[in-house]
């Protein structure tokens, strides 16, 4: 028996995640991903500070600098670090009987990953291509979802606001107008665009092809599997970015053709005079019993899911779901399924911790022991997956 195999059946059907931690080049960390002080910059400087973790990842990172693995999930095999295996491995060799026959059939891999970013001041305005758009460069298109756990937002960085697409009264004549100062002067796009405050423990859908500017809050983004992104916004808190961060992701031909830049938004969707009322969401109960509480956080859309589970000191519950799923603990203590689960504190780079887990489809539908050991505190679980998870309709919201 392989040791993938057998790491799958002392599990039973449950894998024991490694953190990934991804650092970035701009922008400042936010310092809320418990990470130990000394460690943001543990990657390298030249790297810049770590101000993601990514979970339930088969997609690598395409960051300057990054490793060949870089944003992989490892599977820790016996609860060290000396014996890690890809996540993907695991998912190549396990195929069905870890995610499911509907995933590997349409899919061939598991097709989204989740992360926390941390930056302690608002995104620049960027677009991730849509499906067309994509296509013309053969990457995957990125669609995503944002929460905002109140466990991990006890500071709300510089400016807790989003920036959506922009305001209905723009014109495509209006933006192109400011695309065409990109080298000469801060073309101050957000003026074009519209914000919302961001409330703690609701989120946003966004879709590929919006162009948007997220605000400083440390967010849980369950998205697809990719890193595809070209931004709009050319000076942002101070940093300026250049031409080639424009017209990233365009065949070689277009690059210097706006035209074809205005191209990848989505413009009615960019515009549309309801967007909070298509996009915002607030957590919808899914299930609830004695002593706990499973709500939908991320739905209303074909791709990607998410939910928060919730059980009272004390109390245990066997959770049953539709599909397989990722999940990071991010309060309390106790157990899920043959593992002791808790929410760290403070972790240093490259410590083992007992946070993160990923569950088989048929031990997801099976259901899984879960059980809260503290007196006082409830245990708070985020749960991340993709289309097959029968996701929440927005009309059933």
């Amino acid at each position: 028996m392989s040791i993938i195999r057998k790491t799958f059946e002392n599990g039973a059907g449950i894998l024991h995640l490694l953190p990934t931690w991804i650092p970035r080049p701009f922008n400042r960390p936010g310092k809320r991903l418990r990470l130990h002080p000394d460690d943001y910059f543990a990657m390298g400087m030249e790297r810049g500070a770590i101000v993601e973790r990514w979970f339930s990842s088969v997609t690598c990172a395409e960051t300057k600098g990054a490793g060949k693995n870089e944003g992989m999930s490892y599977v820790s095999t016996d609860g060290t670090q000396e014996n890690k295996i890809l996540l993907k491995e695991f998912v190549d060799e396990l195929k069905a009987d870890l995610i499911g026959t509907e995933l590997i059939e349409k899919f061939g891999t598991w097709p989204m990953y989740s992360k926390l970013y941390d930056y302690e001041m608002p995104l620049f305005h960027h677009i991730h291509h849509g499906e067309e758009a994509s296509k013309r460069v053969g990457v995957k298109p990125k669609f995503e979802h944002y929460f905002f756990p109140k466990q991990y937002n006890q500071y709300l960085g510089t400016l807790p606001v989003s920036y959506f697409g922009f305001d209905p009264s723009v014109s495509k004549e209006e933006v192109l107008g400011r695309l065409k100062d990109y080298t000469k002067k801060d073309i101050r796009i957000t003026e074009l665009s519209r914000a919302f405050r961001l409330e703690l423990d609701t989120g946003w859908y966004t879709p590929a092809g919006v162009v948007h500017a997220p605000g400083s809050l440390c967010t849980y983004e369950p998205q697809w599997n990719s890193d595809v992104m070209a931004m709009w916004e050319n000076v942002v808190n101070g940093e300026v970015f250049l031409y080639k961060s424009l017209s990233a992701y365009l065949p070689e031909e277009d690059k210097d053709n706006l035209e074809k830049v205005l191209e990848v938004a989505d413009w009615e969707i960019n515009t549309a005079g309801d967007y909070r009322a298509r996009y915002f969401r607030r957590p919808v109960t899914e299930q609830k019993g004695d002593g706990y509480e499973q709500q939908w956080i991320c739905y209303g859309n074909d791709y990607i899911g998410a939910k928060k589970l919730e059980v009272e000191p004390g109390k245990s519950v066997l959770i049953q779901d539709d599909c397989a799923y990722g999940c990071l603990v991010i309060q309390g203590y106790g157990t899920l399924g043959k593992f002791d689960c808790e929410a760290p504190q403070m972790i240093r780079f490259g410590q083992v911790t007992a946070d993160e887990f990923f569950v088989s489809k048929e031990r997801a539908k099976a259901g899984v022991n879960i059980a809260n050991h503290s007196k006082y505190e409830p245990l708070v679980i985020l749960k991340h997956f993709g289309p097959d998870g029968n996701i929440l309709p927005l009309e059933n919201a």
